[in-house]
């Protein structure tokens, strides 16, 4: 369980990361679904990037939490970004 948990909160971060940027740049917005489903995949991303800045390994108590779900929430809203613009620009042609 100590090593699903951050799994899981890069995961919700991610999707909430992505379904964020899908309600407030609508012109990106993917829809639910793919919101989700792309927001997780980038919070799973963005985590794992995250984890390599030494100041923010270990700790104890809230900070790998906040650090997973931030980190997840900002890699899922930030892929939800490009694939919306790369979708809008493809869309375009």
């Amino acid at each position: 369980m100590d090593k699903l948990l951050p799994i899981i909160l890069q995961l919700v971060g991610g999707a909430g990361g992505g379904n964020g940027i899908g309600a407030l740049l609508k012109k990106l917005d993917l829809g639910p679904i793919f919101n989700t489903i792309v927001g997780m995949i980038g919070g799973f991303g963005g985590s794992q990037l995250l984890s390599l800045i030494p100041a923010l390994q270990g700790g104890q108590g809230i900070v790998p939490i906040l650090v997973n779900l931030i980190g997840g929430g900002v890699g899922g809203g930030l892929l939800t970004a490009i694939v919306g613009l790369i979708r809008n620009l493809i869309a375009k042609k």
